[in-house]
């Protein structure tokens, strides 16, 4: 009988291929200590992938055509090619314009995890979003957002978020004004 592994959420392999992906694009080659490396330097030491998880993002890649390997000395090194680069390009044109490419499963996962209300779950969300805006905001008080400062940028959003939830009205005002059916 084959020994059953417990469930630890979705598999990183995706969003470290991305982010390879992504760095190759900036930076040029990489290989795979330094993607490790990367990546706990972007989390704040959160998340350090063992090679376990890079180099199997990595060949994913390189299976996919979107990267190619060779060596330089006795490393591995990774290049993006052209079909990663138009790859990358499809899901930031997704991503800017709205949309992350795909459907927000983000409903889904509150369920698996047993959330019984989604309301509750989308304010965690935000909530973990917004610690994150903070602290990035924190660490980098002269960063912007364009021509404008970053927190001007993010006051402006909430204000914006602000005046749309204000809008909404309660579910019993909303369902009297309904038009009803004919019938």
């Amino acid at each position: 009988m084959p020994r059953s592994r417990p469930f630890r959420g979705p598999r990183p392999g995706r969003i470290l291929g991305l982010y390879a992906l992504a760095v190759m694009d900036r930076d040029g080659p990489i290989y795979g200590y330094s993607l490790a490396e990367r990546v706990s330097s972007k989390t704040e030491g959160a998340w350090r992938p063992a090679a376990g998880a890079v180099y199997p993002a990595l060949q994913a890649l390189v299976t996919r055509g979107l990267a190619r390997s060779g060596t330089d000395g006795r490393r591995r090194v990774y290049r993006i090619t052209a079909a990663g680069r138009a790859f990358l390009g499809r899901i930031r044109r997704g991503w800017m314009s709205g949309g992350a490419g795909g459907p927000d499963l983000g409903l889904l996962w509150s369920e698996i995890a047993g959330e019984g209300d989604p309301g509750q779950h989308l304010l965690r969300h935000l909530r973990r979003h917004l610690d994150g805006i903070a602290a990035y905001a924190e660490r980098n008080p002269d960063a912007r957002a364009g021509a404008t400062s970053f927190r001007e940028q993010i006051l402006a959003e909430l204000d914006v978020a602000r005046a749309r939830v204000s809008a909404v009205r309660p579910e019993e005002t909303r369902s009297s004004e309904r038009p009803r059916r004919a019938g």
